[in-house]
């Protein structure tokens, strides 16, 4: 039996460099800085001062009064974005089957600003009395997913994934499985992350994972190049709306991109570190070009992890050498990153995103503050300025902390 064809119908997006897909393909093609001086608490102690937020997000254009003070940022980014992609992807919710639309949409993190606030007011008080009887429901991450779910009636598949920065790219390849099998018609897939809080900046300054150039914090962000030094936290959420071929033909819908191959591997190797030689994502893309029955050298462009970090960056280049050869170097790659910082369980869906419009436009984003190469990050990362090239077949990548491996392959649309 032939496999269900699966496209992309709707997006949205809450970014660093823009919200909204319009403003944030803008700012993509045009190398918009996202990252900026920290305004949500004194970061007089902390070793880093700088991360990627969200500029001029109004909650209530999207969610009424009552219910924003009932939820988690992340999860009014969630709704957000699904506000977007819905009005974009133009279902007529009476004329469609509910209880075969679904929901899959995770976070790393999880309600962070909410967790972290409600403990300091146990803690202050040392009053349990003081804990919101909303803290347990705005904090978990499953949240976003369930409120989604409820503001659209969606009956379908319903759940959270979470695997750290692969977080939002299992929830797209769970999606993508789901409608694949005929379990659903169509699925809002993605993720959300709002952890621009202390104990998220501290936590990853203890590990020594941040960036720490806070005199030199717009450049502070650069994938592949040497003297990169950790890298820059983002927030914001991204969401898709997979639906299955036919079902999108027959509604008319306007079709954007196809998926066609998902390639999902373990490291089984350190919690942090990725496995020698990137074996795990080498594994990962195979998959995902193996599963779209298409050959490495039909891939044009990968969105790469591209963290910005000494390890991630050097790996995920070898392993693009091991499984593209030499066509490793006809290849254009980026890392958006360098733009949105790393919106960690969100980063997937908004590089998913990313690729999906340089598709659609035959444009390559830059890796901007690429201004001295690694050696040993040799391939064409398209620095500091968009490259225009014929784009059919594209990868997005994306590594998580505890060996979690996804790359999503996205084709250009034809009927």
């Amino acid at each position: 039996m032939s496999k269900r064809r699966v496209v992309v119908t709707g997006m949205g997006a809450v970014t660093p460099i823009g919200i909204g897909i319009t403003e944030y393909w803008k700012g993509l093609i045009n190398g918009k800085n996202g990252v900026g001086l920290i305004t949500k608490f004194d970061t007089a102690k902390f070793d880093t001062r700088f991360a990627a937020e969200v500029k001029d997000f109004n909650p209530e254009n999207y969610i009424d009064k009552k219910s924003i003070k009932r939820m988690d940022l992340f999860t009014q980014f969630a709704i957000a974005v699904a506000s977007m992609a819905m009005e974009q992807a133009a279902f007529n919710l009476e004329k469609i089957d509910r209880d075969r639309f679904g929901v899959i949409f995770g976070s790393g993190i999880g309600g962070m600003v909410t967790n972290q606030q409600q403990h300091w007011n146990y803690y202050e008080t040392k009053n349990p009395g003081t804990i919101s009887p909303f803290f347990v429901p705005m904090m978990i991450s499953d949240i976003a997913a369930g409120q989604v779910s409820i503001k659209f009636g969606l009956k379908g598949p319903n759940y959270a994934t979470t695997s750290a920065c692969a977080t939002s790219s299992h929830a797209i390849a769970d999606a993508f499985m789901i409608i694949q099998r005929g379990s659903a018609d169509a699925m809002m897939c993605g993720g959300s992350e709002a952890a621009i809080v202390e104990m998220s900046i501290g936590g990853f300054n203890a590990m020594r994972a941040l960036s720490t150039w806070n005199d030199r914090y717009l450049e502070a962000s650069r994938p592949f190049d040497k003297d990169r030094n950790g890298f820059v936290m983002g927030e914001g959420a991204g969401i898709i709306i997979l639906e299955e071929y036919e079902h999108a033909i027959n509604r008319g819908a306007n079709i954007l991109c196809e998926i066609v191959g998902i390639g999902l591997t373990g490291d089984a190797h350190h919690i942090t570190a990725p496995a020698p030689g990137g074996e795990g994502a080498v594994r990962s893309m195979k998959e995902s070009i193996r599963d779209a029955g298409i050959s490495t050298t039909d891939v044009n462009y990968i969105n790469a992890h591209g963290t910005s970090t000494p390890y991630n960056d050097i790996s995920e280049t070898t392993a693009i050498k091991t499984v593209f050869g030499d066509h490793a170097y006809q290849l254009v790659i980026s890392s958006t990153k360098s733009m949105t910082g790393h919106l960690l369980g969100a980063a997937g869906a908004i590089e998913a995103i990313a690729t999906i419009l340089s598709i659609v436009n035959d444009t390559v984003p830059p890796t901007i503050n690429l201004t001295n190469p690694d050696p040993e990050c040799d391939l064409n990362y398209s620095p500091l300025t968009a490259t225009n090239t014929k784009i059919n077949y594209a990868i997005s990548n994306t590594f998580g902390f505890g060996g979690h491996n996804a790359s999503l392959l996205f084709k250009k649309y034809k009927d």
